[in-house]
């Protein structure tokens, strides 16, 4: 897992990429608000991010906001790492949109396990895929018409919008009746050869 750092205290920076790299993860570290902006919004953007309250550009609790408001291709992990430790600071950075909050300076093992809560957070939200709202289907045939309205199969349309693959088989009253529905077909005359 990547985790950006965004903080403009040079020693805060290496405690926290030591700590993290010495876990196994891959660390990006910017020293202001605009740098962490773009690599939020760039290619390949990390999903766990450490963010300082006060830096330079943008700070933190504005871009907690930006993030919550962005159209992003995954969901972002926001722990809002700072020297404010107040209790209307906390409500404020878990309002402006941060995930956790943490105070400096960190405990290495708390920030441990809150990076853990952050990862187990993002593999949940990765594997859920939600179907919402009224699901249009035919009450004949039971084909499900798409948002582009054709009709289709509803194995089709299910495995499209979810994580959800079908595997077919059949169960035991349907095998019943086409054993049944076999045994009372009349039998077809062979054809002999002339």
């Amino acid at each position: 897992m990547r985790i950006l750092i965004a903080d403009d205290d040079r020693m805060t920076t290496m405690m926290l990429r030591r700590a993290l790299e010495s876990w196994g993860f891959e660390v990006i570290v910017v020293h202001d608000g605009i740098a962490a902006w773009e690599c939020i919004v760039g290619k390949d953007a990390p999903t766990l991010f450490i963010v300082d309250w006060m830096m330079p550009g943008i700070d933190g609790i504005e871009l907690c906001r930006r993030i919550r408001a962005a159209s992003l291709p995954s969901h972002l992990y926001v722990i809002l790492l700072t020297a404010r430790t107040s209790r209307e600071d906390l409500v404020a950075g878990l309002e402006a949109g941060a995930d956790d909050y943490l105070t400096k300076p960190f405990d290495p093992d708390e920030l441990r396990a809150r990076i853990h809560v952050g990862q187990r957070t993002l593999t949940l939200i990765a594997n859920i895929r939600q179907l919402t709202g009224l699901l249009p289907i035919c009450s004949y045939c039971k084909r499900i018409r798409s948002d582009q309205n054709y009709w289709e199969q509803v194995e089709s349309y299910i495995a499209h919008h979810t994580d959800v693959r079908f595997s077919h088989g059949i169960c035991p009253g349907c095998y019943d009746k086409i054993i049944a529905d076999l045994d009372d077909a009349p039998e077809e005359p062979v054809a002999k050869d002339q």
